[in-house]
């Protein structure tokens, strides 16, 4: 399957799917286009394209869920795999280790090209023109605490030495015409990039880009070593270099077909308050914290520019398709370093990426010879807590044999209501949590410190009390079978 190089060949492929709804009629920014989006998340429904927003100014477009689980029963997983260059009906194991193979391919770095080869910039507005104004920026929740520009776009910094190149994802709240402010949380990649200018006392340039190849914003979602630079991971993922152009106000590099690029500089300090906003786990939050604030000096963008949009909340959204997926190939690739045999690593979306499913072969027992379930299950637990980020802000571990695919609900939960003991076999570790992760008590929200627990949920060997499943697959012979799926439609 061959890779994007912007957003709208993207949409066109999902509309081809089936899986992409024009929305033709008059649409508001204020809450009515996240509505019609987080409804999309919960019944499973195609993607939202809104082509006519009631505020707009510049003929811009806006387009929800661009990453949410598809609204094809039959290949759920298609915009993750479109989005990374997989054909769409590519499950959940084959996605993940398509992500691990390109940690450890060699990077693809970018290649810059002319401004008039760029999309980006076919409209540039500099100096007092180049205001936040011009667009219709969207309220996203009631609760939240302003207009969020930024739910899907990345954030390119470089630390002052130049030795880094970052590109994340951090939400981004809209303060006035020239103004925003987001999180900026150290260890996250963007707070030690920001750290490390503060720390000389200077304004950090920063480069939003919304749109563009739709591995982008993916790559930018994902956990990534620190050190790392996207680009030539998406180089990688590509088979060819993502064509970058350098922005109006400073030396970074840009998308080249990105839809929108707002350009400044971040202050120093932290100065301004930012949130609430709608968090992962499902819940609004209330808190609020001070972070540094975005300078608007230019804006550049493409004619009819589309502004991709995720209201942020519970399962399943961007986060945790996106970013869920990408911490299960963190996961997968630390354990198979650690020589351990392991067939998958999943993390369910509906649980909100408080669950991890980690599957092994059924023939584990040989590559470990003389070690049981119990030692089996430890070691990854210690890879797990041991990987260091956000490998170890993950609550509850299940490890279970292949013959369960995690990424199947029905599957997953006979499995844990049938091979889970309901008190013993189990391993705790102490480690980070955040403080909306509503499982933990206040005092370890506040401490930010908590428990996980990996559960070991193997199967006896055959021959050793291992039973086969009563189901059509394994308590009916082959030729029974056949018959039956013969005859099926008839």
């Amino acid at each position: 399957m061959s890779h994007f190089t912007d957003l709208r060949g993207y949409l066109d492929a999902l509309d081809a799917l089936g899986d992409l709804r024009t929305i033709e009629r008059s649409v508001s920014v204020d809450l009515e286009a996240a509505a019609i989006t987080r409804r999309s998340y919960e019944i499973r429904a195609a993607a939202p394209l809104f082509t006519n927003i009631a505020e707009d100014r510049t003929g811009m477009r806006m387009f929800g869920a661009p990453a949410g689980v598809s609204s094809r029963a039959d290949m759920p997983l298609a915009r993750l795999a479109l989005s990374v260059g997989l054909p769409p009906e590519t499950g959940a194991a084959a996605l993940v280790d398509h992500l691990v193979r390109v940690r450890d391919a060699v990077p693809v770095p970018p290649r810059a090209v002319p401004r008039e080869n760029a999309p980006c910039k076919q409209n540039v507005l500099l100096g007092r023109e180049a205001t936040l104004d011009r667009f219709a920026v969207p309220r996203l929740h009631e609760s939240d605490g302003g207009r969020y520009l930024n739910t899907w776009g990345v954030i390119v910094v470089r630390t002052p030495d130049g030795a880094w190149v970052n590109w994340s994802i951090s939400r981004i709240m809209m303060l006035d015409g020239k103004r925003m402010t987001g999180l900026v949380v150290p260890p996250q990649h963007l707070g030690l990039v920001w750290q490390a200018w503060a720390e000389r006392g200077e304004p950090m340039p920063y480069a939003l880009v919304q749109g563009g190849a739709p591995a982008i914003p993916f790559v930018g979602g994902i956990p990534l070593p620190r050190g790392v630079d996207e680009a030539g991971y998406i180089g990688a993922l590509h088979g060819e270099p993502v064509e970058v152009v350098r922005c109006e106000t400073s030396d970074l590099e840009v998308p080249a077909h990105a839809e929108v690029v707002i350009e400044g500089h971040m202050s120093v300090g932290r100065d301004s308050r930012e949130g609430p906003f709608g968090e992962y786990a499902g819940y609004a939050s209330t808190q609020s914290s001070t972070q540094p604030v975005y300078s608007v000096e230019a804006i550049t963008y493409r004619d009819d520019p589309i502004w991709p949009i995720v209201p942020e909340g519970r399962p399943p959204d961007e986060y945790h398709t996106v970013t869920g997926t990408g911490r299960a190939a963190n996961v997968l690739h630390a354990l198979r370093r650690a020589g351990l045999p392991v067939t998958t690593v999943w993390m369910p979306f509906p649980a909100a990426m408080h669950w991890t499913v980690v599957t092994v072969p059924d023939d584990w027992r040989s590559h470990l010879p003389g070690v049981d379930s119990g030692e089996f299950v430890r070691r990854i637990g210690e890879v797990i807590h041991n990987s260091g980020g956000p490998s170890a802000m993950m609550p509850v571990t299940f490890v279970l044999d292949d013959d369960i695919d995690p990424s199947n609900e029905a599957d997953l939960l006979w499995a844990l209501s049938t091979r889970l003991h309901p008190k013993d076999r189990r391993f705790a570790w102490d480690g980070v949590v955040l403080p909306f992760m509503a499982c933990y008590t206040e005092d370890e929200r506040k401490a930010m410190r908590g428990p996980s627990v990996v559960h070991d949920g193997l199967l006896p060997a055959w021959g050793e009390g291992r039973l086969h499943h009563s189901s059509f697959a394994q308590a009916y012979p082959a030729d029974i079978r056949r018959r039956v799926l013969e005859h099926e439609d008839g």
